[in-house]
């Protein structure tokens, strides 16, 4: 597997928990699968937190583009990043 800097390992995180991020997205800014972030997500994650991620990601339609809902075209909410 490639070795990530601290920041882009953090963001591959973050985008994995968010709901509306597709894994499509992680592997075109990062080169990760699925499988890859499964198991980077295995590497970094306290072995609870892992499991939590993986009952909370599976079957969710929003972590693939191909199964989300015609109206969900982008992968954040228009209120996750506010401008201050």
């Amino acid at each position: 597997m490639v070795s990530f800097s601290e920041s882009d390992l953090s963001r591959i995180i973050e985008m994995a928990w968010e709901d509306r991020t597709p894994f499509e997205a992680i592997e075109s800014l990062y080169g990760l699968q699925e499988k890859d972030v499964i198991t980077l997500m295995r590497r970094e994650l306290k072995p609870g937190s892992f499991r939590l991620w993986r009952k909370r990601v599976s079957g969710r339609r929003t972590k693939h583009r191909a199964l989300r809902p015609p109206g969900v075209s982008r992968g954040y909410c228009p209120t996750q990043y506010k401008r201050q």
